[in-house]
């Protein structure tokens, strides 16, 4: 137990009175001996200089005031001045944003062929509504053509037909009116012995007959394709509003889509007359026949009938007319819009005399694209 006392007793400590020792605490160099070479830095005295102070308040005061002025500087020079008046010197122009494809007709091997009218020029005419109303007056829409163009127009359009067949076949006693979609009236017209299909479809139609169906079917048997130049097809959003299929990505020629019932009827008419230049023209825009609570119609872009809106019906027929390489005139949003409806519309769907003559006009544009003599 002693030895264990021993072994803790605490030694004497040295103390040191820091107010007599003789190394200054000001300055290092005079008394380097006193501390060594080898002295901590921590032991060491300061040399007695000292930095002046940098208030942060200045400096964040002089970052804004340069950061300010650089704004204002960018400003100032951004860009360059624009002469409002010497863009305008030739009116203010146009913007358009269509889906408009204008093609002249090609031959097998690609190259361009100019339609000579010097013999005079025939168009015919497929679709619905926008050709079939008003049909015996000046006021139609094929007699517009007809008298802006100066052409012979065959209207083969057919008043509340459609697009879409509703059957694959064309003896339907359920959907009589599928003979009068396009593929069927044009394979009518490239010689197909279906004619005692219409016989029979106009038996189950009785009374509701289209008035001109006779006219059509005769036409379109009779009429000598070898002398017809043009081709144009115009079919208004029935299609949508019935709620029709639009298209098929496995079948592009399945006629009981909206697009592959065109594209089976262009490649038929282009397989047995290659001679003629095909013009598609979109539907114009239409509103849907559903009203909101303030009893207007409501936009087509909003309403949905079947697989989408009718924007979406006239993108997917551009597509298909692409793919075909016919010209595709593009209604919906390069003649009438949903801005300017009102104005050329009847009701929610019908063109009037004004209407007419805006598709007319846009339909003679396209025509004489690539007409050297005009």
């Amino acid at each position: 137990m002693k030895k264990d006392r021993e072994e803790h007793i605490i030694p004497d400590l040295e103390i040191i009175d820091l107010e007599e020792s003789e190394i200054p605490t000001n300055d290092f160099a005079e008394n380097e001996e006193a501390y060594g070479e080898d002295a901590p830095l921590s032991e060491k005295p300061s040399s007695g200089k000292r930095f002046p102070r940098i208030n942060i308040h200045f400096v964040l005061l002089a970052a804004f005031v340069i950061f300010i002025g650089g704004i204002v500087y960018k400003i100032m020079n951004f860009g360059e001045y624009i002469d409002l008046d010497e863009i305008f010197k030739d009116g203010k122009g146009t913007y358009e944003d269509t889906l408009d494809e204008i093609l002249p007709l090609m031959d097998a091997s690609g190259r361009r062929l100019d339609t000579n009218y010097d013999d005079g020029l025939t168009i015919v005419a497929f679709g619905n509504a926008p050709f079939a109303d008003d049909r015996g007056s000046e006021d139609n829409l094929a007699n517009i053509i007809a008298e802006t163009t100066g052409a012979t127009v065959y209207n083969c359009s057919v008043s509340n037909s459609y697009m879409a067949s509703q059957s694959p076949n064309i003896s339907s006693p359920d959907y009589p009116m599928d003979v009068y979609t396009f593929y069927w009236l044009a394979m009518l017209a490239c010689g197909s012995d279906i004619s005692r299909s219409f016989d029979e479809a106009n038996a189950e139609l009785g009374e509701n007959v289209p008035p001109e169906a006779e006219e059509v079917i005769n036409t379109l048997s009779t009429l000598d394709f070898n002398t017809v130049d043009v081709i144009t097809v115009m079919y208004d959003a029935t299609d949508y509003l019935q709620g029709h299929e639009m298209y098929s990505d496995s079948n592009s020629t399945d006629i009981q889509q909206f697009t592959g019932n065109l594209e089976a009827g262009i490649e038929v008419l282009q397989d047995i007359y290659p001679h003629i230049r095909i013009i598609v023209m979109s539907p114009p825009y239409a509103f849907s026949d559903k009203v909101d609570e303030n009893g207007d119609y409501i936009s087509s872009d909003i309403a949905r009938y079947g697989q989408d809106v009718l924007s979406t019906y006239v993108i997917k027929e551009y597509t298909s007319c692409a793919t075909r390489n016919v010209t595709f005139i593009d209604h919906l949003y390069g003649t009438i819009t949903e801005d300017n409806a009102p104005k050329y519309l009847t009701d929610h769907l019908h063109l009037n005399v004004d209407g007419r003559r805006e598709i007319a006009k846009r339909f003679e544009y396209a025509l004489n694209f690539y007409n050297k003599s005009e």
